[in-house]
């Protein structure tokens, strides 16, 4: 029985490789799986600037609006590094894309709507239940327009000239934000002081987010190349005008950021139009 048994399964052996073609070889090999996970020291930096933008909201609740404009620009710091050294590590990926992009919604979105909220807008309620609804929904404007900011540009990072961005940047809507609270505090003026300044900069910041209006990216700067040795003495210069009075260097730079999108825009418009009625005039 054995022994037929072993003819058996000879013969069933030959029948199947004389089905097989002369030049078949067997693939013994599983594929190869793909190892899953994230890059960690790009995303590092962007749990950092979550963790900065997280904390500002819960010194906000707590009165200390100094500190919470500071951990905003903290946020802004980690922003800046986390894509730079993805790009430097060759460590870029999707999921870092995403995960920065939801970082910026609380970090540079909800963090300084909440922060002017708490220091200012919410006084408006003195006023009456109409103002103070006017005060929340300010900083409401200022969150979803970041929102909106931030998915635009994910959908039209690939179509849009490199050298300029659409709309104010969110992270320089913080700026204007998160500045004008640490200003107010170090001048030492209260919220309610300020209501009105308060407000035109929580909703102009987040109408210029929105807006088509463009501003200079400065991605055409070239760092590697040779620069005037003026540019080399700026440098410090910013470092020390920052460290003598951050609140006063950082908002007004970020004030006149946010205010040469809509100089430079009505400036060209202006031109244009010149150009267009001076090409109407008859010998033209």
């Amino acid at each position: 029985m054995r022994m037929a048994s072993w003819h058996h399964s000879r013969f069933a052996d030959a029948d199947d490789d004389a089905t097989m073609p002369d030049n078949f070889v067997p693939d013994d090999t599983e594929p190869p799986k793909r190892r899953r996970g994230i890059y960690l020291l790009p995303n590092l930096f962007t749990t950092g600037g979550l963790f900065a933008g997280f904390y500002a909201i819960i010194a906000a609740m707590g009165g200390r609006f100094a500190a919470a404009s500071a951990a905003i620009f903290v946020a802004m710091l980690m922003d800046a590094l986390d894509g730079r050294i993805a790009r430097l590590t060759h460590t870029e990926s999707e999921f870092g894309k995403e995960y920065d992009s939801l970082a910026d919604v609380v970090s540079f979105g909800i963090a300084p709507a909440l922060v002017m909220y708490q220091w200012s807008l919410h006084g408006l309620n003195v006023y009456g239940w109409m103002w103070a609804k006017v005060g929340w929904l300010a900083a409401f404007v200022y969150a979803v327009a970041g929102a909106l900011r931030l998915a635009r540009f994910n959908v039209r990072v690939h179509v849009v000239d490199k050298r300029y961005f659409q709309g104010l940047p969110i992270p320089s809507g913080a700026g204007l934000v998160a500045g004008g609270v640490w200003l107010g505090r170090n001048l030492g003026l209260t919220g309610e002081q300020v209501l009105i300044p308060a407000l035109v900069v929580t909703v102009g910041a987040g109408l210029l987010m929105v807006s088509s209006i463009p501003y200079y990216s400065f991605k055409g700067l070239n760092l590697h190349g040779r620069v005037p040795f003026t540019y080399v003495l700026a440098i410090p210069l910013i470092f020390i005008l920052i460290a003598l009075s951050p609140p006063k260097t950082l908002f007004a730079a970020f004030l006149i950021y946010g205010l040469s999108g809509p100089v430079l825009w009505l400036w060209r418009l202006r031109r244009r139009r010149r150009y267009v009625k001076h090409m109407e005039e008859p010998g033209h």
